[in-house]
């Protein structure tokens, strides 16, 4: 199974689309959405067309195949208009003798960490920065950086998961890392 994760959409629907085109375009099964989809939040300026219901009404179309958790952006009201569900705070994927947790970061992150086992894997969005580095209890923090707000020169970007790689790509599809797992 391919997965495609992302983080950080903030109501964008010109990165958006461009999300979703990498998603047909790399043949995913599913996406893992990282939270802080509809809304910008109040330190951001506004992402480049900024449609909340144009980002829902996209979402909404591919929700069977959509996986989610809570960003701090994301509210009750953004439930009701979504198809699927978007308001748990972390989740966790089992991978042979490890587990991904994932989460948005602003609850759980590598300063805050859940409980972890040596090479299990952390993963977040909430800072707009790609990330893939150790930490200090033996396991892996990982980040897809942002769809349509990224921060400290990084690329639009998401990541794949085939199970065994995570590729970090920009929305063109241009691989910037690799990490074998």
């Amino acid at each position: 199974m391919l997965l495609l994760i992302a983080s950080d959409l903030h109501g964008s629907a010109y990165y958006t689309r461009g999300l979703f085109e990498a998603f047909e375009r790399e043949r995913a099964d599913r996406m893992l959405l990282l939270g802080d989809l509809l809304y910008h939040g109040p330190r951001n300026d506004l992402p480049r067309e900024y449609s909340p219901k144009e980002v829902l009404s996209t979402l909404n179309r591919y929700s069977s195949r959509i996986l989610c958790v809570r960003g701090n952006c994301d509210a009750e009201v953004d439930q009701m208009v979504l198809d699927f569900p978007i308001l748990a705070d972390y989740g966790i994927l089992p991978l042979e003798k490890r587990l991904v947790f994932f989460t948005h970061g602003h609850l759980f992150s590598e300063e805050r960490l859940p409980s972890l086992q040596p090479g299990d894997l952390l993963l977040h969005g909430h800072t707009h920065v790609p990330a893939w580095q150790p930490l200090e209890n033996g396991s892996l923090y990982l980040n897809p950086g942002s769809v349509s707000i990224p921060k400290e020169s990084s690329p639009h970007s998401y990541m794949t998961f085939d199970g065994s790689v995570f590729l970090w790509k920009d929305l063109d599809g241009a691989v910037f890392h690799q990490l074998s797992c």
